[in-house]
């Protein structure tokens, strides 16, 4: 077991040894860290292998410092640098809240990004402050649209979150595809095999052979529907900040190729200035109900309750996992 203090010195080490700056590495630890304590180790320090070829490679340049240009009262364009994306993240994080109080509503274009990790995380700093907050990111080619055999999407991620008084945020976070890629890589990483509808071959057949499923394309949630939504994701998080597509976008798993280039968008709302006074009351008048009804379970509680409990015990990190982190 690694603390967390532990886990984040780990892997912030290991990515300044892949020329990745001090500040850079200490906001992608973090980042990876609180994915892995979340249950989210798709997301969490099996990303960091990868994450330090490409940084040593140069596919990542791990020492930019993403620069923010507020092109509009309420609007906050952040050009990533072709870095990691928790900097640039951290930077709107930083930045919004202010621009919000002024404008009542604000938004934050990203291009030139890499992996935005579970954007969760992300969305529920907005609510820990007050702040209601929609997030999109896209990724890698990884699904086709309806129909097709081309992946011209990535999984595609959405989140929201919302302030609920004095009760813990809400938060909603999910992928577009039936289940996140990080979660076929971490099988492929593991040797063992996925389930069977998570994925198809590169023929557009069923696959529970990992790495047949990341050379083919994952299966959208909701069929057509998250196909659709997949569609939105890449129109606002890549088409409108100027990253580059899903089709377009380098691998995040290997160091081979160009940067990935790919965008996140934010929507950052104050629930007072839109909603009124009452308005956070509301919110969570409807969590209230749905607690009340047995069987129903909050999103974000199971993954806000596994950080608790890493705080308080560390987090497992797996022998072969260590040894890799270790020996970079």
């Amino acid at each position: 077991m690694l603390s967390i203090a532990e886990a984040e010195t780990l892997a912030s080490e290991a990515l300044q040894r892949a020329s990745t700056g001090p500040s850079q590495a200490a906001s992608v630890a973090r980042g990876l860290v609180a994915a892995e304590a979340a249950g989210q180790s798709g997301h969490g320090l099996r990303r960091l292998v990868a994450y330090c070829a490409q940084a040593r490679a140069g596919k990542v340049a791990g020492a930019v410092v993403p620069q923010a240009e507020r092109t509009r009262s309420a609007l906050l364009r952040i050009d990533a640098g072709n870095g990691f994306a928790f900097p640039a993240l951290d930077l709107a994080v930083d930045q919004l809240p202010a621009i919000v109080r002024e404008t009542g509503v604000a938004s934050a274009a990203i291009h030139r990004s890499h992996h935005a990790g579970v954007l969760g995380l992300t969305v529920e700093r907005f609510a820990e402050v007050g702040l209601v907050a929609l997030m999109m990111a896209n990724s890698p080619g990884a699904m086709a649209p309806w129909g097709g055999t081309r992946a011209l999407f990535g999984t595609n991620p959405i989140a929201f979150a919302a302030p609920l008084g004095d009760r813990e945020p809400i938060v909603i976070d999910l992928s577009l595809s039936k289940i996140a890629r990080g979660k076929v890589m971490a099988a492929k990483q593991k040797g063992v095999a996925i389930p069977e509808g998570w994925a198809l071959d590169s023929a557009g057949q069923p696959t529970t052979d990992p790495d047949a499923a990341l050379s083919g394309t994952m299966l959208p949630m909701g069929d057509a529907k998250g196909a659709a939504l997949a569609l939105v994701v890449e129109m606002l998080s890549a088409g409108l900040t100027g990253a580059n597509y899903a089709y377009e976008a380098s691998s995040l798993f290997d160091d081979k190729g160009p940067p990935p280039g790919l965008g996140q968008w934010i929507l950052v709302i104050d629930p007072v200035a839109m909603g009124g006074d009452r308005a956070v009351e509301r919110l969570a008048a409807l969590v209230g109900e749905i607690s009340a009804e047995s069987g129903t379970r909050i999103p974000g509680r199971k993954g806000r309750a596994a950080r608790r409990e890493a705080l308080e015990t560390g987090i497992a990190v797996e022998d072969d996992l260590l040894a890799a982190i270790r020996a970079m």
